[in-house]
């Protein structure tokens, strides 16, 4: 079982998302960030399911779709790192 570890930015694009979110709604934050927070830890029993981002030249990157949002993720001696979570309609850097 592979462990989850939240990059800095990552941490940063979820209280961000969550006060975004909030502004109409905390309810619905909260729903929403705990969606998005499911979705990780699926990572634990299968690290790899995510695809490869295909902006990215680095097949090591990987990514999950939750809603509209883009989990961005690295696997790394057992571990997943969660690097970003993005806004699909926003373009990668």
């Amino acid at each position: 079982m592979a462990k989850i570890k939240w990059g800095k930015k990552a941490t940063k694009d979820l209280k961000s998302i969550h006060e975004y979110i909030s502004l109409d709604s905390r309810f619905y934050a909260n729903q929403y960030i705990s969606k998005i927070v499911l979705r990780v830890d699926q990572l634990q029993n299968f690290p790899e399911s995510g695809r490869i981002v295909p902006e990215k030249e680095d097949p090591s990157i990987r990514e999950l779709i939750e809603g509209n949002y883009r989990i961005f993720y690295k696997t790394q001696r057992g571990n997943v790192i969660i690097l970003r979570i993005h806004h699909s309609s926003r373009k990668i850097k």
